[in-house]
């Protein structure tokens, strides 16, 4: 199966991206095929030995839309800059058109309405002395008008010629009928000057207007909904510093697209970090806040991952290159974000379905109540103003733009936030979670030992002595116990620099080393105090009791005699307490997933207020106790480190992986947390229910909107006394209801997720 994205041109409403997933879905060998109407990207799954792509772009042309294929080129963040920037100069050319025709129309509406509101004009254009020359002028700026919006003309009509009808056939059938209409009586006017009421020139220039200005606010409120996107573009730097010689301190600046791995660069105070590399000499406090939501600089030296997009706050440092392109931890953000706005939520599917047979629908009311109107006795005139009312008024594009604008909006929140949302699918599916299982290890702690105790034994030994030997002996081993105490030692701004004759590590025991004063240090289990003879019995207790605490305790002696007993934990995440007990306060079941034996995670739970606890569980047998919770018909959303607990991560409904802003493109999790708080999984779930309400909030109104509108104009309201809608008001009304639902998805930006 091969997946692809596609650029589709020609787009105006839901209609059209429902028969582009109909005609494409219809192909042989095609596995799915998703339109987003906010983005205008069609991603489709086939298989390549069925269909290819060239069938696949005939399809969509010969359905009346413009197709072209996004590749390794385009998408890249260089090329994606190119296509905002050239996005913003069509803008503003349609800005300059639109300008054109606001004034025009205005002029024409004066010309048609003034005598009406006894405004002045000249005799030679009043409607009263000379209707001729005022149907004449009002033709003459209706056609400049009209060829400004020609497009929706144009496309409407190739639309319907194609049998695929869209928002724009609607208008083009109304704009084509009423202008010719007008101009047909126009001819009469000279005999019958009564025929200057129902002339409808300003009203098909009007509504040409009113949807331009329409579309252009929506276009513009669509873009804000990509900003999220637009400002990690920005974020990667142009150029970059290539070191040329280290020792010397000489580089130069080259492009950042000259950048190749393991080139060495140079990235001074203030400036952003070109791309994802290791510092090999320097230090510096990195601003990574536009990449992770990390809120606070964090210190960084010699051999610590740094983030490209990130700021260099202080100090100057050299890298080495470690991932370049596509690769780069900003790439991946941007990929995950843009396929997360590519796909769609269940939600939409409703939309969807009527989109499909929506503007056929209208097409037909249009027709039958102007069939109605007519054999009931009415003018042309009144007909020609019920046909097109009802044409102008009903808004697909509501019903499109309704959910991807929140979903996009949404993910893009997420994002500034740090947290990356893979799917609409699982951005919908979050809040409707009953369950959260978190994995203990580097979810609910810290996931690396630290010193929690040190209780002397020997009181001849001060802590400070008793660091600087236990700091000088561990430096030379990476186990994790080890590096638990050399970062006590330092913590207490120690230097662990005594000088060690013999040292040798024991595996599984612990490591023993000789000082240049010949005693001997032994820092371990009782394994090895066994191997010196060294009596262990009076402190038994002590390591039994501090182990039910969760702790692992280390005997520490100097010359065969046990002088302190060393613990050392997993500590605790300092949000997780706060974090489990708001989902708990949402009534979400809390549950805590260990391979740890039940008197350490029972010490664990307790502290975070956990009740339930899954203990001594093996990491291939994760996903089964996930398995065991949906067999109950619950929703589960498992929260790992999204390496080791992959196939937990996969099994859950939604998985949560917890990484530290580098391990973004984690295959078997729908979610990344990239600041590695628990506290953002409340505030996912918070997202969710946020997003999904506004995308209830957009179908209602659009929904709303039609049901009502629709009727008004066909005249059911002045079947009964009421009144009877213009074609002018209605394409306003159209309008507007498209600049609501986009308006109302981007009140989303301003929402707080805490």
């Amino acid at each position: 199966m091969i997946k692809e994205e596609y650029i589709i041109e020609g787009m105006s409403c839901a209609a059209c991206s429902a028969t582009i997933e109909k005609v494409t879905r219809k192909l042989e060998g095609v596995d799915e095929s998703n339109v987003n109407l906010t983005t205008n990207k069609m991603t489709i799954t086939y298989d390549d030995t069925k269909v290819n792509k060239d069938s696949i772009e005939d399809k969509v042309t010969k359905a009346g839309y413009g197709i072209k294929r996004i590749d390794g080129k385009t998408g890249t963040i260089e090329n994606k800059k190119i296509e905002i920037d050239d996005d913003e100069k069509k803008e503003e050319k349609i800005k300059q058109k639109l300008k054109y025709s606001i004034i025009l129309s205005i002029i024409l509406l004066y010309v048609s309405m003034a005598e009406i509101v006894n405004l002045p004009v000249l005799d030679l254009f009043s409607k009263m002395s000379h209707p001729f020359n005022w149907a004449l002028l009002q033709l003459l700026i209706a056609i400049p008008i009209i060829y400004i919006g020609k497009s929706y003309v144009i496309n409407g009509f190739k639309s319907l010629f194609h049998l695929n009808p869209n928002m724009d056939s609607l208008v083009a059938i109304s704009v084509a009928t009423s202008f010719i209409y007008s101009v047909s009586q126009s001819f009469l006017i000279q005999d019958y000057p009564s025929v200057t009421n129902t002339l409808y020139f300003d009203a098909a220039a009007m509504v040409l207007t009113f949807i331009s200005i329409g579309k252009y606010l929506e276009r513009n409120n669509k873009r804000k909904t990509k900003s999220a996107i637009k400002e990690l573009l920005n974020l990667t730097p142009q150029t970059a510093l290539l070191v040329t010689d280290i020792d010397k301190q000489e580089f130069t600046e080259v492009l950042i697209t000259e950048v190749h791995l393991d080139d060495i660069l140079i990235v001074k105070e203030g400036l952003s970090i070109p791309t994802d590399g290791v510092i090999v000499k320097g230090n510096s406090s990195i601003d990574e806040s536009l990449i992770t939501g990390e809120s606070l600089p964090i210190e960084k030296t010699i051999g610590d991952k740094v983030i490209g997009g990130s700021i260099n706050n202080n100090g100057l440092f050299y890298m080495k290159v470690r991932k370049v392109g596509a690769d780069t931890t900003l790439s991946q953000i941007i990929k995950f974000v843009e396929d997360a706005q590519g796909k769609k939520a269940p939600i939409s599917k409703i939309a969807d379905r009527v989109a499909g047979v929506f503007v056929p629908i209208v097409i037909a009311i249009a027709f039958i109540s102007s069939v109605i109107w007519a054999l009931s006795g009415q003018p042309l005139s009144f007909v020609l103003n019920i046909f097109t009312s009802v044409l102008v008024i009903a808004c697909p594009c509501a019903l499109g733009l309704a959910t991807p604008t929140a979903i996009m909006v949404g993910t893009g929140l997420g994002a500034k936030n740090g947290i990356l949302i893979r799917t609409g699918e699982a951005l919908e599916l979050i809040h409707k979670a009953n369950v959260v299982i978190f994995d203990k290890t580097g979810t609910i702690t810290e996931g690396k030992p630290k010193v929690t105790n040190i209780e002397i034994i020997d009181n001849s030994f001060d802590m400070n002595e008793l660091l600087k030997i236990a700091g000088s002996v561990e430096k030379v081993s990476a186990h994790p116990l080890s590096k638990a105490i050399v970062e006590r030692m330092e913590e207490s701004n120690i230097i662990g620099d005594l000088a060690i004759k013999k040292i040798k590590n024991l595996s599984g025991k612990g490591i023993v080393a000789f000082l240049d004063n010949d005693s001997m240090v032994a820092i371990g289990n009782e394994k090895l105090m066994s191997l010196f003879n060294i009596d262990t019995a009076p402190y038994t207790d002590k390591i039994k009791e501090s182990s039910l605490k969760g702790n692992t305790s280390m005997y520490y002696s100097i010359s065969e005699k046990i002088v302190a007993i060393i613990s050392v934990a997993d500590t605790i995440k300092k949000d997780s307490k706060v974090a489990i007990a708001k989902l708990k306060s949402k009534g979400l079941e809390v549950i805590m997933l260990t391979g740890d034996n039940q008197y350490v995670a029972a010490n664990i739970a307790k502290q975070v207020g956990i009740n339930i606890i899954e203990s001594n569980v093996l990491p291939t047998d994760k996903a089964k106790v996930v398995e065991k919770y949906q067999k109950l018909g619950k929703t589960v959303i498992m929260v790992g480190d999204g390496i080791n607990d992959a196939p937990s991560l996969a099994q859950a409904d939604i998985g949560f992986a917890i990484g530290n802003g580098s391990d973004i493109a984690i295959k078997g999790a729908d979610v990344v947390l990239m600041r590695s708080q628990l506290s953002d999984v409340y505030r996912t779930y918070r997202l969710s229910s946020l997003t999904i309400r506004n995308i209830k909030q957009n179908l209602f109104w659009a929904f709303f909107y039609n049901t009502v509108g629709i009727p008004i104009a066909a005249g059911v309201i002045f079947a009964f006394g009421g009144f009877l809608l213009n074609p002018m008001m209605g394409s306003f009304a159209m309008s507007l209801s498209s600049v609501f639902v986009v308006t109302n998805a981007l009140r989303l930006r301003f929402k707080n997720l805490n």
